[in-house]
């Protein structure tokens, strides 16, 4: 199996340079995996010492980066390089990969009153309850629950084991133990929305949980209850959103965050991987919240002393004061 590297120009764009068109890419590999047959990308130019050394037959490049790639080969330039090695993931799986057919799987479990776009595909031993809506050209791959009156739009892919529309956790406390909320919403999911494997998107309590178009949810991944995600934020594995959490559109939060319940965050907010949000983030920007690793004696010292910040914040406000009045 392979591509001329002149068929990828002629789909993709970019321009060619200190190659023949007729060169065959039989892989696409890394910078430094890359043999004679493969093409690559260079994604930051932090990463030139593996472009000289890089044996690809072609290498994507920025045209920052062009006079480096030429001195060792051929290149296609173009103005972002990752994006078109996206791109030529996409042609590749096109061209040698067989496409899945639209339908529904024999195994899969679809309630009579759900609706399946004639473009979508239910794959093997996925469950469609009662009332629930798949949209145009979207793929819900195996062992996919979609819940009750819950919506996918057009061109998701939900991967195996992902659960939209479980109870949402809701119970209120009384006389020591637990009465169920019932969750009477559904979850609403937009266009061209991708969900990991064993991601879980719970309905809502009264109203529904909403899932806004293009955003991308890594495998792992809970969100709770009446949750709403604006549209193109991203989520890393093993991140975990509370109950009536907003976020914003173009967000990104990155693997194993927390973000708390009833809190918002403000459109193009980046969590960093492992931080807990504990408040709303009203304003744009990088956020991060976590306690450096160390050796476990040093963290327990470094831990007491965090305890005492404001008792020493209080002692250095007072020494102020008295150095000032002396």
């Amino acid at each position: 199996m392979s591509l001329l590297l002149g068929h990828i120009v002629d789909v993709l764009g970019g321009s060619l340079e200190g190659g023949a068109s007729d060169i065959a890419i039989h892989r696409i590999a890394p910078l430094e995996f890359a043999g004679p047959g493969d093409l690559s990308f260079l994604s930051h130019p932090r990463y030139q010492q593996q472009l000289a050394a890089s044996q690809a037959a072609c290498v994507i490049v920025a045209p920052a980066m062009r006079d480096a790639a030429l001195a060792r080969g051929a290149c296609i330039v173009v103005d972002n390089p990752y994006v078109y090695f996206a791109r030529v993931t996409q042609l590749w799986k096109q061209r040698h990969m067989p496409a899945r057919s639209a339908g529904v799987h024999p195994s899969a479990v679809v309630d009579p009153s759900a609706q399946i776009h004639p473009t979508a595909t239910v794959g093997p031993l996925c469950v469609v309850e009662r009332g629930a809506v798949v949209g145009e050209g979207s793929v819900l791959t195996s062992r996919v629950t979609l819940g009750e009156n819950c919506q996918v739009g057009a061109r998701c892919l939900l991967h195996p084991g992902v659960v939209i529309g479980a109870d949402g956790f809701g119970f209120a406390p009384h006389q020591g133990a637990w009465v169920k909320i019932e969750q009477l919403g559904a979850v609403r999911i937009g266009d061209d929305v991708e969900i990991g494997a064993n991601t879980c998107i719970d309905r809502g309590a009264l109203q529904d949980t909403v899932i806004e178009n293009g955003v991308k949810l890594d495998n792992l991944i809970q969100i709770g209850h009446n949750v709403r995600i604006g549209r193109h934020s991203a989520m890393a594995g093993c991140v975990g959103v509370a109950g009536s959490a907003t976020i914003g559109a173009h967000c990104t939060v990155g693997g194993g965050a927390i973000v708390l319940g009833h809190l918002e965050l403000a459109d193009n907010v980046h969590v960093s991987a492992a931080t807990v949000v504990t408040r709303s983030l009203t304003r744009a920007g990088q956020y991060t919240g976590m306690f450096p690793i160390d050796d476990n004696a040093k963290w327990e010292k470094n831990a007491a002393t965090l305890k005492q910040l404001h008792s020493l914040r209080e002692r250095i406000k007072a020494l102020e004061q008295a150095l000032k009045a002396a």
